[in-house]
Protein backbone atom coordinates (compact mmCIF):
# COMPACT_ATOMS: atom_id res chain seq x y z
CA UNK A 1 0.00 0.00 0.00
CA UNK A 2 1.29 3.84 -0.75
CA UNK A 3 1.47 5.71 1.71
CA UNK A 4 2.47 9.06 3.27
CA UNK A 5 3.84 10.38 7.08
CA UNK A 6 3.38 14.40 6.89
CA UNK A 7 2.93 17.20 9.27
CA UNK A 8 -0.40 19.01 9.18
CA UNK A 9 -0.42 22.49 7.68
CA UNK A 10 -2.78 25.27 7.72
CA UNK A 11 -4.34 25.29 3.70
CA UNK A 12 -1.55 23.48 2.08
CA UNK A 13 0.12 24.19 -1.41
CA UNK A 14 -0.48 22.04 -3.97
CA UNK A 15 2.80 19.61 -3.14
CA UNK A 16 1.06 18.28 -0.09
CA UNK A 17 -1.94 17.26 -2.22
CA UNK A 18 0.28 15.74 -4.72
CA UNK A 19 1.26 13.12 -1.67
CA UNK A 20 -1.99 12.85 -0.51
CA UNK A 21 -2.68 11.94 -4.30
CA UNK A 22 -0.22 9.50 -4.59
CA UNK A 23 -1.02 8.08 -1.34
CA UNK A 24 -3.79 5.25 -0.43
CA UNK A 25 -3.13 5.90 3.36
CA UNK A 26 -2.14 9.09 4.36
CA UNK A 27 -1.16 9.43 8.07
CA UNK A 28 -1.04 13.32 9.54
CA UNK A 29 2.45 13.68 11.93
CA UNK A 30 0.60 15.26 14.65
CA UNK A 31 2.05 14.02 17.88
CA UNK A 32 5.59 15.38 17.09
CA UNK A 33 7.14 18.96 18.25
CA UNK A 34 5.38 22.02 17.26
CA UNK A 35 7.98 24.34 14.91
CA UNK A 36 6.77 27.52 16.01
CA UNK A 37 7.93 29.48 12.24
CA UNK A 38 6.98 26.76 9.91
CA UNK A 39 3.83 25.49 8.12
CA UNK A 40 1.48 24.59 10.72
CA UNK A 41 -0.50 27.45 11.34
CA UNK A 42 0.39 29.60 8.56
CA UNK A 43 0.50 29.74 4.67
CA UNK A 44 0.31 32.26 1.83
CA UNK A 45 -2.06 34.30 -0.39
CA UNK A 46 -1.10 35.85 -3.40
CA UNK A 47 -2.53 39.50 -3.42
CA UNK A 48 -2.10 42.34 -5.61
CA UNK A 49 0.92 43.51 -3.87
CA UNK A 50 2.24 39.62 -3.62
CA UNK A 51 2.22 36.48 -1.61
CA UNK A 52 1.08 37.49 2.19
CA UNK A 53 0.65 35.60 5.58
CA UNK A 54 -2.38 34.49 6.67
CA UNK A 55 -1.49 32.86 10.12
CA UNK A 56 -3.32 31.40 12.92
CA UNK A 57 -2.75 32.83 16.33
CA UNK A 58 -1.89 29.80 18.87
CA UNK A 59 -0.56 29.52 22.57
CA UNK A 60 2.50 27.25 23.09
CA UNK A 61 2.49 27.68 27.27
CA UNK A 62 6.48 28.70 26.93
CA UNK A 63 7.11 24.99 26.25
CA UNK A 64 9.40 24.01 22.75
CA UNK A 65 7.92 20.54 22.96
CA UNK A 66 4.53 20.98 23.09
CA UNK A 67 3.15 18.39 20.23
CA UNK A 68 1.16 19.49 16.83
CA UNK A 69 -1.88 17.82 18.47
CA UNK A 70 -1.83 19.53 21.74
CA UNK A 71 -1.17 23.18 20.11
CA UNK A 72 -4.58 25.56 21.31
CA UNK A 73 -5.85 28.17 18.99
CA UNK A 74 -4.95 31.47 21.11
CA UNK A 75 -8.22 33.50 20.23
CA UNK A 76 -11.44 33.87 18.37
CA UNK A 77 -10.83 36.71 16.07
CA UNK A 78 -8.71 35.24 13.21
CA UNK A 79 -11.40 33.32 11.75
CA UNK A 80 -13.47 36.49 10.70
CA UNK A 81 -10.10 38.06 9.37
CA UNK A 82 -8.75 35.17 7.45
CA UNK A 83 -12.35 34.14 5.57
CA UNK A 84 -12.08 38.54 4.88
CA UNK A 85 -9.35 38.27 3.40
CA UNK A 86 -9.83 35.30 1.33
CA UNK A 87 -12.69 36.45 0.34
CA UNK A 88 -11.34 39.92 -1.19
CA UNK A 89 -7.73 38.25 -2.54
CA UNK A 90 -9.83 35.53 -4.69
CA UNK A 91 -13.88 37.31 -5.24
CA UNK A 92 -12.94 38.26 -8.83
CA UNK A 93 -11.45 34.23 -9.42
CA UNK A 94 -13.09 32.74 -11.97
CA UNK A 95 -13.60 30.05 -9.81
CA UNK A 96 -14.96 31.69 -6.22
CA UNK A 97 -17.95 30.92 -6.49
CA UNK A 98 -17.74 26.67 -6.73
CA UNK A 99 -15.46 26.56 -3.58
CA UNK A 100 -16.66 30.11 -1.42
CA UNK A 101 -18.71 28.38 0.44
CA UNK A 102 -16.85 25.09 1.29
CA UNK A 103 -14.52 27.33 2.19
CA UNK A 104 -16.39 29.94 4.51
CA UNK A 105 -17.65 26.79 6.70
CA UNK A 106 -14.11 26.55 7.54
CA UNK A 107 -14.24 29.75 9.66
CA UNK A 108 -17.65 29.36 11.05
CA UNK A 109 -17.23 27.72 14.28
CA UNK A 110 -13.42 26.65 14.84
CA UNK A 111 -12.32 24.17 16.99
CA UNK A 112 -10.06 25.19 19.54
CA UNK A 113 -6.89 22.79 18.81
CA UNK A 114 -4.78 23.47 15.91
CA UNK A 115 -4.46 20.47 14.32
CA UNK A 116 -8.55 19.37 14.63
CA UNK A 117 -9.07 22.81 12.23
CA UNK A 118 -6.05 22.47 10.06
CA UNK A 119 -6.40 18.59 9.44
CA UNK A 120 -10.04 18.68 8.98
CA UNK A 121 -9.61 21.44 6.45
CA UNK A 122 -7.23 19.18 4.51
CA UNK A 123 -9.53 16.60 4.12
CA UNK A 124 -12.31 18.79 2.99
CA UNK A 125 -9.89 20.13 0.38
CA UNK A 126 -8.55 16.61 -0.61
CA UNK A 127 -12.37 16.06 -1.01
CA UNK A 128 -13.12 18.75 -3.24
CA UNK A 129 -10.31 17.63 -5.27
CA UNK A 130 -11.99 14.27 -5.47
CA UNK A 131 -8.52 12.64 -3.60
CA UNK A 132 -10.17 8.82 -2.39
CA UNK A 133 -7.33 8.66 0.19
CA UNK A 134 -7.90 7.25 3.97
CA UNK A 135 -6.71 9.54 6.75
CA UNK A 136 -5.48 8.54 10.00
CA UNK A 137 -3.55 11.03 12.54
CA UNK A 138 -0.63 8.97 14.47
CA UNK A 139 -1.27 10.22 17.65
CA UNK A 140 -3.94 7.65 17.73
CA UNK A 141 -1.51 5.19 17.03
CA UNK A 142 0.27 4.67 20.84
CA UNK A 143 3.35 4.22 18.84
CA UNK A 144 6.66 5.80 20.44
CA UNK A 145 10.20 6.26 19.16
CA UNK A 146 12.39 8.39 17.22
CA UNK A 147 13.25 9.40 13.57
CA UNK A 148 12.84 7.43 11.26
CA UNK A 149 12.30 4.38 13.64
CA UNK A 150 9.42 6.02 14.48
CA UNK A 151 8.10 6.50 11.21
CA UNK A 152 9.12 2.70 9.86
CA UNK A 153 6.63 1.38 12.66
CA UNK A 154 3.76 3.77 12.27
CA UNK A 155 4.39 2.22 8.34
CA UNK A 156 4.33 -1.57 9.92
CA UNK A 157 1.15 -0.65 12.01
CA UNK A 158 -0.70 0.67 9.07
CA UNK A 159 0.25 -1.16 6.29
CA UNK A 160 2.21 1.12 4.06
CA UNK A 161 4.79 -0.69 2.41
CA UNK A 162 5.97 1.59 -0.37
CA UNK A 163 6.52 5.10 1.47
CA UNK A 164 6.08 8.33 -0.40
CA UNK A 165 8.50 11.35 1.29
CA UNK A 166 9.34 14.87 0.61
CA UNK A 167 12.57 15.66 -0.97
CA UNK A 168 13.96 17.27 2.05
CA UNK A 169 13.79 13.69 3.72
CA UNK A 170 16.97 12.78 1.58
CA UNK A 171 19.45 14.67 3.87
CA UNK A 172 18.24 12.59 7.17
CA UNK A 173 15.94 9.48 6.40
CA UNK A 174 17.92 6.17 7.23
CA UNK A 175 17.13 4.42 4.00
CA UNK A 176 18.48 1.17 5.31
CA UNK A 177 15.67 1.10 8.16
CA UNK A 178 13.07 0.86 5.16
CA UNK A 179 14.90 -1.76 3.41
CA UNK A 180 15.23 -4.19 6.30
CA UNK A 181 11.47 -4.12 6.41
CA UNK A 182 10.49 -4.33 2.98
CA UNK A 183 9.44 -1.04 2.43
CA UNK A 184 10.23 0.37 -0.51
CA UNK A 185 10.65 4.66 -1.08
CA UNK A 186 9.91 6.84 -3.41
CA UNK A 187 10.92 10.55 -2.97
CA UNK A 188 8.43 13.68 -4.09
CA UNK A 189 9.46 16.31 -7.17
CA UNK A 190 7.84 19.06 -7.51
CA UNK A 191 8.21 20.07 -11.14
CA UNK A 192 5.04 22.24 -11.65
CA UNK A 193 3.72 24.39 -14.19
CA UNK A 194 2.35 27.86 -14.14
CA UNK A 195 -1.11 28.34 -13.98
CA UNK A 196 -3.21 31.30 -14.61
CA UNK A 197 -3.07 33.98 -11.36
CA UNK A 198 -4.94 36.84 -10.47
CA UNK A 199 -2.07 39.89 -9.75
CA UNK A 200 0.77 39.53 -11.60
CA UNK A 201 4.47 37.48 -12.25
CA UNK A 202 3.24 33.74 -10.89
CA UNK A 203 3.72 32.81 -7.51
CA UNK A 204 4.09 28.97 -7.37
CA UNK A 205 4.18 28.27 -3.54
CA UNK A 206 1.16 29.74 -2.34
CA UNK A 207 -1.94 27.99 -0.65
CA UNK A 208 -3.84 25.18 -2.81
CA UNK A 209 -6.79 27.80 -2.64
CA UNK A 210 -5.26 30.09 -5.11
CA UNK A 211 -5.05 26.65 -7.43
CA UNK A 212 -8.68 25.76 -6.60
CA UNK A 213 -10.38 29.62 -7.12
CA UNK A 214 -8.37 30.04 -10.16
CA UNK A 215 -8.68 26.50 -12.28
CA UNK A 216 -11.75 24.68 -10.33
CA UNK A 217 -12.04 21.18 -11.69
CA UNK A 218 -9.01 21.61 -13.92
CA UNK A 219 -7.14 22.04 -10.40
CA UNK A 220 -5.71 18.37 -10.28
CA UNK A 221 -4.26 18.64 -14.04
CA UNK A 222 -2.00 21.46 -12.10
CA UNK A 223 -0.43 19.19 -9.82
CA UNK A 224 -0.41 15.31 -11.17
CA UNK A 225 -1.04 15.98 -14.63
CA UNK A 226 -3.20 12.60 -16.17
CA UNK A 227 -0.93 10.12 -14.11
CA UNK A 228 -3.09 8.13 -12.02
CA UNK A 229 -1.77 7.12 -8.38
CA UNK A 230 0.66 4.55 -8.11
CA UNK A 231 -0.05 0.69 -8.03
Amino acid sequence: MNGAILQPSYIPWRGFFHQIQKSEMFVFYDDVQFDKHGWRNRNQLKGANGPFWLTIPVQTRGSLETPIHEIQIADDRWPRKHWSSIEQTYKKAPHFARYAELVRSFYDKPPSLLADFTIDTTIALAGALDLPTKFLRSSTLGIEGKKTERIVAIMEKVGITHYISGPSAKSYIEEDLLTAKGISLEYMTYDYQPYPQLHGAFEGAVSILDLLFMTGPEAGTHIWGQDSRPK
